[in-house]
């Protein structure tokens, strides 16, 4: 049993870490190209002047983009790199939370079975409402920002061979990430479906994800993005979805709660660093997801029951 759940469970990270990395590693090398390329710097002036109606600064567009194009470690980078606000650093703190690396993770959400349109619309309108939002309430946090743990500054690469290996290695060390977290996630989860301990797992989320809207079933996937983020946990999510039946309802309304609130420890705690309070960040966050999911659930099971009504009518 020991070395068949290992075998399967190695199997399945294996091809799983293979079906994403075909999603990582061409996203990651373009977008890093781009960077050296007149295109981002294009996009960053394009939006510029937007950033008044988010209360931030021309200069936080540069963070915003890089961090949707590539991640929030880079758009981290970015704002150490730039004389910010308090209140700026926490605004660009919460609208990345929603909306970050919206190439890969959108990817992962289309394997799934959800909708490009919904993963746009409530990041996107999640990352520019929260923002609107604290704005308007918040009239403080107009000191400037005092970063800690800055990390030395790499010299950019110089000519385009130097520029390629850079966005070469950069895609590896995305793949092999993956894998490093995927594979033993798998195998992990293998032996937990063989010694039927999911079963006791799926269980104790099973109220939660009830309460959202959303079947049992859905435990695993719900769970796993929370802890392990979108792309990081996309892994088991497939899985889950594969073998655990998961409605298509079911998985769109669990995609809804994950691309506002994934990854909740990572997520939050990288931008310490940045010395804004994380606790308010995380409240936001979770707050917002179980609200939209409710209300999403709510619509979604209002509008089952009147088709199921008319269906009845009509017979």
């Amino acid at each position: 049993m020991l070395l068949g759940s290992i075998k399967k469970g190695l199997m399945v990270g294996l091809h799983t870490t293979w079906s994403l990395g075909k999603i990582v590693f061409p996203v990651t090398l373009i977008v890093t190209l781009l960077q050296y390329t007149p295109v981002l710097p294009w996009v960053v002036d394009m939006i510029a002047p937007l950033m008044s109606v988010f209360g931030l600064s021309g200069d936080a567009a540069i963070p915003l983009v890089l961090g949707n194009f590539l991640n929030l470690y880079a758009a981290i980078g970015a704002i150490l790199s730039l004389d910010l606000t308090v209140k700026e650093v926490f605004i660009l703190a919460v609208m990345l939370s929603f909306s970050h690396n919206l190439l890969i993770e959108t990817g992962v959400a289309l394997k799934v079975g959800v909708k490009l349109w919904i993963v746009i619309v409530v990041r996107l309108g999640l990352a520019f409402v929260s923002a609107v939002v604290i704005n308007l309430v918040w009239q403080g946090g107009a000191e400037l920002a005092k970063y800690g743990l800055i990390p030395a500054k790499e010299e950019p690469a110089q000519g385009f061979t130097e520029i390629f290996i850079e966005a070469v290695e950069k895609g590896g060390i995305g793949i092999i990430q993956l894998a490093a977290v995927v594979i033993p996630l798998m195998v992990g989860i293998q032996f937990l479906k063989d010694l039927k301990w999911l079963n006791v797992f799926s269980n104790w989320m099973a109220p939660v994800t009830r309460l959202l809207g959303m079947k049992d079933n859905t435990s695993t996937t719900l769970a796993s993005g929370l802890l392990f983020g979108l792309a990081m946990g996309a892994g088991v999510m497939i899985q889950a979805v594969r073998e655990d039946g998961v409605s298509k309802k079911d998985v769109t309304i669990a995609f809804i709660f994950l691309v506002a609130c994934h990854a909740v420890v990572e997520d939050t705690l990288i931008f310490i660093p940045l010395g804004i309070p994380v606790l308010p960040l995380l409240l936001i966050r979770l707050t917002v997801a179980v609200l939209l999911t409710l209300a999403v659930a709510f619509v979604w099971n209002r509008a089952e029951l009147a088709k199921g009504k008319e269906a009845t009518y009509e017979h």
